[in-house]
């Protein structure tokens, strides 16, 4: 027990060794503190379950459930029983943290942040492993098997990783897998009794063996090897040995958008710095727009109180049918169709392309991208944007100031505003929202209000750098302070838009820059920009970019969110000429459904001018639940059915040409002799009694095994039968026709059997009570007797073959092998 206990330490340990290589993914390492929690409490309950002699399946029981116990302490969902107990409340945690967590992977990219569903699967995946490994190298003294289980956590860096993954992490975990396979041998050493060398000479037990030695020195050459023969290898490169930590890509949790070149972090902080000392080339545009707007890449709406984060993306393949906004018309909005085409550097390294908004279709990219029409970006799970050229047509969208502000308010139940317009509780935010928006009347009105609040005049200034604030609240450290770039910008704006019930966003991307040649712009790293998207009824998202025009190179500005440090005209004040005439059906655009998430908002207005209520779903829902329900009552009665009507079928009769007969007769026309086929009436007795049988399990007569046919149809007419003559009648004859069918050289022929059936039949249903007639129709009894029966002897079959699969496994030693290929 002593052996197996430090074998099962050791195993335990080498799980954890061999989880290295995630190291590579995460930014953290919060995931090897709770691996390394997970696993020890499997080995504990191993250890324990070792204790009391127990069988290899309780071990593996007793570690599940303590991998469960130290999940449910780590990843609680508050319902938890002594904080380690899990209930179905818990289960049902965790199994929204395993859901969340393809979110998380689409959306995130190496390093990942420490997220719960994230580490959730990371944790669950090693405590897993450890319990593989553990059976294989304890339980069934298998410790080679045990590298595979910890190989499959080496292809999860090799799965995600673009380019190559670090070697030093890999070789921690086979340093593991070595460690466990150097104890599983001396444990088997020291049982046997004796050490000794190749020449035959004893050694200690604690003395080293020239043979061990030898076979230390050609694993650690082994390993080398398996390192760096794959440098030699022709279209290998030297990425694997060239860095110890690397893998950068499109991270999505680290503040600073720019921070470094071929680098860029999708979140709109409310604080932070912008550090801008190296410029790097990252994209090249070229368009046929005179005036294009910012190339777009990235759009984050999940409001916390330190910022805008990203969600994951969901669309269709860039390469089918894209929603093309040009077939809407709206009064006041024009939309102009343009192409671009984009050349990527190697330094920008995202699983995002840049693009403009609302494209239409594109050219020179795969299958492998898809794009998602809601927030309007290009992405891939696997494939990135470093060195890429693609060509793709869009749609511009332009505005007036009017059409914007006839845009009518979006219903409160619909989806969209219920989503984009949740803020965190700051009541002096909402005060001051509700300030700025007093007395306008119009959706639009009420953004240019928040939107012209962030000008100088207002005290607001652009600096790389935000100053730490007294309050608590980085959004209120912002508008006190009034000084930042443009994450804190957009974020605030979009922020304060949602406080007044308006769905908002940010949008990441590319300004114009200031390097242009005819129609080619070259966007490098300070061009980077974050700025806002404000969604109207019946228009879509529209931008508005409140940071200062002086701190952003290449900025854009349009007449319905104009530079609010430059003097502009008068804008139209709700109530003058060019408003719209509420009353006038003519003078209002023509109403159509909300565009959201690719396809017609439920909420769509009706001509009345009302929203109308999309009907529930759950009636649907609960009728298809019945009608499942219904079928699968349905499936023993229709079983029942199907074979009583292949029992019932008649028997063909057989036609002969009789010479004889046509002889006696003086004929010479042949005589066709109609007979029944011996083999056919024999089956039709065996179905017909198998059908009698049948019929009395479901009407619950005793049936007598080892009665004879002739016994059992005497009995039958006798007890149940007796007030039916005719009843007893047919039963006789099926007896007669089963007896003749199992001892007679001649079956008995010319019987009407399945009339007989009928008769037997109907007249035990008379006698039956009304439940009885019931569970014979709806569940037949004879049915659910044979399928528990077939479970069973499957179940038998299983465990049978398990026992021998077992059994050869531990028959089963490399050892053989040798000794086999020693002797040849």
């Amino acid at each position: 027990m002593i052996a197996h206990r430090n074998l099962g330490l050791v195993a335990a340990a080498a799980t954890v060794l061999a989880a290295a290589p995630l190291s590579a993914i995460f930014e953290r390492w919060t995931w090897l503190v709770q691996a390394i929690i997970a696993v020890a409490a499997v080995a504990a309950a191993a250890a324990l379950a070792r204790l009391g002699r127990t069988p290899t399946w309780v071990q593996v029981l007793a570690m599940v459930g303590g991998l469960m116990l130290a999940l449910t302490w780590l990843f609680p969902s508050g319902d938890e029983l002594l904080a380690v107990l899990p209930t179905p409340a818990t289960f049902g945690h965790f199994a929204e943290l395993i859901a969340s967590s393809g979110e998380d992977m689409r959306s995130h990219s190496v390093k990942v942040p420490d997220t719960d569903p994230l580490l959730f699967v990371t944790v669950l995946g090693v405590g897993g492993v450890a319990v593989l490994v553990d059976v294989l190298s304890v339980g069934l003294r298998r410790p080679a098997l045990a590298g595979l289980p910890m190989l499959a956590i080496y292809s999860v860096p090799v799965a995600v990783y673009v380019d190559s993954v670090p070697p030093v992490p890999f070789a921690i975990g086979a340093a593991g897998f070595l460690w466990l396979l150097v104890t599983d041998n001396v444990d088997r050493v020291r049982r046997f009794g004796r050490r000794f060398t190749g020449d035959g000479r004893d050694v200690d037990v604690w003395e080293a063996s020239p043979l061990a030695a030898a076979g230390r020195r050609l694993a650690v050459v082994g390993l080398a090897l398996a390192m760096l023969v794959p440098l030699a290898v022709p279209g290998m490169t030297a990425g694997l040995m060239s860095t110890l930590n690397s893998g950068a890509g499109a991270g999505f949790g680290g503040p600073g958008l720019g921070g470094s070149p071929g680098r860029v972090d999708l979140f709109a902080a409310l604080s932070g710095r912008l550090n801008q000392s190296d410029v790097t080339d990252l994209v090249k545009v070229t368009t046929t727009e005179e005036k294009p707007f910012y190339l777009r890449f990235g759009v984050a709406d999940d409001l916390r109180a330190d910022g805008f984060r990203v969600r994951g993306p969901n669309g269709q393949r860039v390469t089918g049918d894209l929603p093309d906004p040009a077939r809407r018309t709206l009064p006041g909005v024009e939309r102009t169709r343009h192409r671009a085409t984009v050349e990527v550097s190697r330094d920008l390294d995202m699983r995002l392309l840049p693009v403009y908004a609302e494209p239409v279709s594109f050219a020179e990219l795969g299958s492998g991208w898809y794009y998602d029409p809601n927030l309007q970006i290009v992405f891939s799970n696997r494939e990135n944007s470093r060195g890429r050229t693609y060509s793709f047509d869009y749609v511009r969208s332009t505005y007036t100031p009017q059409a914007l502000r006839a845009a009518q308010p979006l219903p409160a139940d619909l989806p969209l505003r219920a989503q984009q317009t949740v803020t965190p509780d700051v009541p002096e935010v909402r005060k001051l929202v509700a300030e700025l928006i007093r007395g306008k009347r119009t959706e639009y009105d009420k953004v240019r209000a928040i939107y012209d609040y962030f000008s100088e005049d207002n005290g607001f200034t652009y600096q790389l750098n935000t100053e730490q604030g007294t309050s608590g609240e980085q959004i209120l450290d912002f508008l006190e302070n009034k000084a930042g770039f443009c994450q804190q910008y957009a974020a605030a704006l979009a922020w304060m838009v949602r406080d007044a019930g308006i769905p908002a966003r940010v949008a990441f991307g590319f300004t114009n820059g200031n390097r242009r040649i005819g129609d080619t712009f070259t966007l490098t790293n300070r061009n980077l920009h974050a700025w806002t998207e404000v969604y109207f009824d019946q228009i879509g998202w529209v931008p508005f970019d409140a940071t200062p025009t002086y701190g952003v190179p290449g900025a854009a500005r349009s007449a319905w969110a104009p530079n609010t440090d430059a003097p502009e005209e008068s804008t139209p004040q709700p109530g003058a000429a060019d408003t719209p005439d509420e009353s006038d059906p003519s003078a209002r655009p023509d109403r159509g459904p909300n565009q959201f998430e690719e396809g017609d908002d439920p909420a769509a207005i009706g001509g009345d001018g009302t929203p109308l209520r999309s009907a529930p779903v759950w009636p649907w829902f609960a009728a298809l639940g019945v009608l499942a329900a219904l079928a699968l009552l349905a499936v023993p009665a229709l079983r029942r059915l199907a074979l009583r009507r292949r029992r019932s079928r008649p028997a063909p009769t057989v036609r002969t040409v009789d010479a004889s007969a046509a002889d006696s007769a003086g004929t010479d026309q042949p005589v066709m002799v109609v007979g029944a086929d011996p083999d056919r009436a024999r089956a039709d007795a065996h179905a017909a009694w198998d059908e009698l049988i049948d019929t009395l399990v479901d009407y619950r007569v005793r049936v007598e095994r080892t009665e004879t046919p002739r016994a059992t149809a005497e009995r039958l007419a006798g007890e149940p039968l007796r007030a039916d003559s005719a009843a007893g009648t047919a039963v006789r004859l099926l007896g007669r026709a089963e007896e003749r069918a199992r001892y007679a050289r001649d079956p008995l022929t010319g019987e009407p059997l399945p009339a007989a059936l009928r008769t037997v039949r109907d007249a035990l249903a008379d006698q039956a009570d009304r439940r009885t007639r019931l569970m014979a129709t709806v569940l037949p009894p004879s049915v659910l007797h044979r399928w528990r029966t077939a479970v069973a002897d499957t179940s038998a079959r299983l465990v049978t073959s398990g026992g021998r699969l077992r059994y050869r496994l531990l028959r089963f030693s490399p050892r053989r092998l040798i000794a086999n290929r020693a002797g040849r």
